[in-house]
């Protein structure tokens, strides 16, 4: 392997750490949904560019941006049907906050 090479990835390699890991510290620290998904982003920007930073490393390119293109396509929609249930909860409850939309179902049930 190429000096330059592992150079690079030794370059990337904490940044896509730090990565992750703030985007493990927006989902499991934080209570507003918008900021999770923020964190749901951040991570899928961390895994991207490991894929990127390994296709490069490895000599696979090609295949690297094809497994890319097709993660920021699933990225799209899972963030598209996310933020349309947040905004139906929003509307629901009047709130993003988790601690207070944890019986959503129960009151549901109750006015039926």
């Amino acid at each position: 392997m190429n000096s330059d090479i592992l150079g690079l990835f030794w370059s990337f390699g904490p940044f896509i750490i730090m990565l992750f890991i703030i985007g493990l510290y927006c989902i499991f620290v934080t209570y507003n949904l918008i900021r999770v998904l923020v964190g749901i982003e951040v991570l899928m920007k961390a895994v991207t560019l490991l894929i990127i930073v390994a296709g490069f490393v490895t000599g696979h390119t090609a295949l690297a941006q094809a497994i890319v293109i097709t993660l920021i396509v699933i990225e799209v929609v899972v963030v598209t049907i996310t933020a349309g249930i947040i905004i139906g909860i929003w509307r629901h409850n009047d709130s993003l906050d988790t601690r207070k939309i944890r019986h959503i179902n129960d009151e549901g049930a109750s006015n039926e």
